[in-house]
């Protein structure tokens, strides 16, 4: 299949420095000086001079009075200290089929405000690595609503466990279950797993975490850390079986994980190939020139005569349509989280930037 998005890379590009140069050779529009609507004198209006003065005289207004008043920090909100996770047990089931099993056991102990129930945030994207999460399923021990709602945020899959319409105090029992394809790395000796079991986006401590491995064949390298990145201290492990291990680790502070490493022999079992996509931030230099010139033309807008009031309308509609053309195609093929910034969404932004540069400055010199 021809290389389409290739050959019109070049192109594209090539329109829209044409575009930005056109907007530089553009005949700026003539500025009337702004003329008082109630003495009829230009230079001045409502009796303000626009050199700075009031009434002509040279001086400057008095600054408005600052507005004080106590903000509360979210160290201080009541109640907020008391919440935290009593318990938190994980078990990774590893999968013949190369699929990781995840069962999430979650004490959650609200403070005396209450909650309507636990957020949890499961990577599907890390880089240019994507992972299938799937098949969530959730549960509550002690009664607890546990009506699921999921949603694709930025690189996680968003799992919002409870109910709108009640509210629990006390300490609950949450239970989650999902299935991860494509979790696996494939090396030239091994197959590698790297999964934070935990994950770092809880906004609470963690009292007490555990998190079991458990695999088809004997695991001999199975290793555990906890902590945030680039501070990370080994878990505790507390027991071991031919198939199964366990680590423990007490008192986690909020957005520390547990990250749990496996290395199988090769073959034990069936690892379906990752998946990538390009990462986010996919413009090479004609892009990025293009978005840099587009900022340094807007911050001359005003010192310079303004270019025609329809050049600004004109320049960011086809800046949106070359947004439009480069998220198109990755867009329809894998859906909006494939999205990435590529030269021709590089070239639109730039022209989106300077036509509402445009349109900004005619509108404040018509003030």
């Amino acid at each position: 299949m021809p290389d389409v998005r290739g050959r019109v890379r070049g192109p594209v590009i090539a329109a829209g420095v044409l575009l930005l140069l056109a907007f530089v050779l553009l005949p700026p529009a003539r500025a009337a000086p702004p003329r008082d609507t109630e003495t009829g004198e230009t230079g001045r209006i409502g009796g303000i001079d626009r050199t700075g003065g009031i009434d002509g005289t040279g001086g400057s207004a008095e600054p408005a009075p600052a507005v004080s008043g106590a903000v509360p920090t979210p160290e201080t909100a009541a109640g907020e200290l008391a919440e935290s996770i009593a318990t938190y047990d994980v078990v990774l089931a590893l999968g013949t089929d190369g699929v990781l099993r995840v069962r999430e056991t979650i004490t959650y102990d609200f403070d005396e405000t209450g909650g309507h129930g636990i957020v949890r945030h499961v990577p599907f994207r890390r880089g240019d690595r994507l992972y299938e999460v799937r098949d969530i399923r959730t549960s509550s021990s002690t009664g607890a609503p546990s009506r699921v709602k999921t949603m694709r945020l930025l690189n996680d899959v968003q799992i919002s466990v409870g109910g709108r319409q009640r509210e629990v105090r006390g300490r609950q029992a949450y239970v989650i279950e999902y299935e991860v394809a494509r979790a696996f790395t494939p090396r030239a000796d091994h197959d590698a797993l790297v999964w934070d079991a935990i994950g770092t986006s809880w906004d609470v401590p963690i009292r007490n975490a555990a998190v079991r491995v458990e695999a088809p064949v004997p695991l001999r390298h199975v290793t555990c850390d906890a902590g945030t990145r680039g501070a990370t201290t080994r878990c505790l492990r507390d027991r071991d079986g031919p198939y199964a291990v366990d680590f423990i680790q007490r008192t986690l502070a909020p957005r520390e994980g547990m990250k749990i490493r496996v290395r199988l022999p090769k073959r034990a079992i069936a690892v379906q190939p990752p998946l990538y996509v390009p990462p986010r931030w996919a413009g090479g230099w004609p892009g990025t020139a293009l978005l840099a010139l587009s900022l340094g033309m807007v911050a001359l807008l005003p010192r310079r005569p303004a270019p025609r009031r329809r050049a600004g309308p004109v320049l960011a509609a086809a800046g949106a349509l070359l947004v439009a053309a480069d998220a198109g195609d990755e867009v329809a093929a894998h859906g909006l989280w494939a999205f990435s910034m590529g030269d021709r969404c590089l070239a639109g932004l730039a022209l989106m930037i300077v036509g509402a540069g445009v349109v900004c400055v005619h509108r404040f010199r018509a003030v």
